[in-house]
């Protein structure tokens, strides 16, 4: 459990309401948003683009597992 509040300091957050629960899921939603973006602009590049789309793979998958975390520790189903 260590290692994951580690890599997702933010899921573990304090959440005491709902409110605050959709804020971190936008937070990380728009994250994944920006980073998207920058990848895509930068995926023009021949050479670099297969790279940047591997990249963008692990931070989409990055920002899923926050997400999945902050719900769980909302649920207290994490300790």
């Amino acid at each position: 459990m260590d290692l994951l509040k580690k890599f997702f300091p933010y899921s573990f957050k304090a959440k005491k309401d709902v409110v605050a629960l959709v804020i971190n899921i936008i937070v990380y939603l728009v994250v994944g948003a920006l980073v998207g973006v920058v990848i895509g602009l930068v995926s023009v590049i021949p050479v670099v683009g297969w790279i940047v789309g591997i990249f963008g793979g692990l931070i989409d998958l990055y920002v899923f597992i926050g997400i999945v975390l902050s719900i769980l520790d909302f649920c207290k189903v994490l300790k």
